[in-house]
């Protein structure tokens, strides 16, 4: 990918749109969609069909064609990279490296993220996550969930590594029990996505019929001019609102009635990464969405166990892709720490 097409990709990114990248960027909107792998159509237009002075068409009324072609990044790509930036901050200056932590780890129990503390005069291995919420109100909210940046680090680490091994090793077992796994989940969500899907559409011709029945009303003298306005208005932010909601429920239908497909996905990616020697943000953010830690059973306690909850793209928890009766196979540490490398 050249350099020009990676600051077409980042420009669309930050702004959310294909027009106003373009413009930001001084090129024409085709060339941009089309490293997106999408096609602009209905662009231009003319005045009249006496006048044929050719003018642009708004955004709004222009045709977009998506997948037409083979684009430069990957959808997943565009959706990670919008995650990405949700998160962005600035690093500090007095900070070698960023957080690649950031937007992935969350308390498990009041759901707020885990902020980093990291300070010039603390040794790396102190630095440390806490949880938002008890920095901000106190521990009458919640509690700390205190846990080190290089313990989560190493956690991670090595639940990637023992993922992408099954992934990779015995890949019908591990997507017969992903399916498995997630089969009760997923019928369960999407009966109650569909319940409430077809609740937000029923009521949206339902208050189709009321603005025609209200408009008879006022019209006839029935009901007086302030109320309609009053219902009027009730009624348009209510179908304000469900025009809102509904795409979003069709949208998360659709990632649901997706969700098996993309087992295969994951172990397509899992191939790809055969030794994983160092956590990176490329990694982490392939392959995790979301991480939640638990508060310890004793506190201030560094020998108590603390739960932590990996949640991976595309298939969810893993707690095991193994028979019962099968052992865990041992993963090699990498080569590095086996054959002494020369300084």
């Amino acid at each position: 990918m050249e350099l020009k097409q990676l600051q077409y990709f980042r420009k669309a990114a930050k702004t959310k749109s294909i027009s106003a990248a373009a413009e930001a960027l001084y090129i024409t909107q085709p060339a941009l969609s089309r490293c997106l792998g999408h096609m602009v159509g209905l662009r231009r237009t003319t005045i009249s069909y006496k006048n044929k002075t050719r003018i642009d068409r708004p955004e709004s009324e222009q045709c977009l064609v998506k997948n037409t072609h083979q684009p430069l990044v990957s959808q997943e790509q565009w959706e990670i990279v919008q995650e990405v930036r949700q998160h962005k901050k600035r690093t500090a200056k007095h900070m070698d490296e960023p957080n690649i932590f950031s937007g992935l780890v969350f308390c498990a129990d009041c759901g707020k993220p885990l902020v980093l503390h990291r300070a010039s005069t603390m040794k790396k291995v102190e630095y440390n996550f806490k949880c938002y919420t008890y920095g901000k109100k106190g521990k009458t909210a919640c509690t700390a969930h205190h846990i080190r940046e290089c313990e989560l680090t190493q956690i991670v680490l090595d639940d990637l590594r023992r993922v992408t091994h099954f992934a990779r090793m015995k890949e019908r077992q591990f997507a017969a029990h992903i399916n498995q796994k997630n089969s009760a989940e997923l019928r369960q969500e999407m009966n109650r996505v569909l319940r409430e899907l077809d609740a937000m559409k029923k009521r949206s011709a339902e208050l189709s019929k009321l603005f025609k029945r209200l408009y008879e009303d006022n019209v006839l003298g029935r009901v007086t001019d302030e109320q309609y306005r009053m219902l009027s208005g009730d009624y348009t932010d209510e179908q304000r609102m469900l025009e809102e909601q509904i795409p979003q429920k069709e949208q998360r239908l659709a990632q649901l009635q997706a969700r098996e497909a993309n087992v295969d996905a994951f172990i397509e990616k899992a191939k790809q990464y055969t030794a994983i020697d160092t956590l990176t943000p490329e990694l982490l953010r392939l392959f995790i969405q979301r991480i939640e830690v638990g508060e310890r059973e004793t506190k201030y306690s560094r020998n108590s166990s603390q739960s932590i909850r990996i949640i991976y793209r595309d298939i969810g928890t893993v707690d095991s892709a193994m028979q019962p009766d099968e052992q865990q196979p041992k993963i090699l540490p990498p080569l590095s720490e086996v054959i002494p490398l020369p300084a």
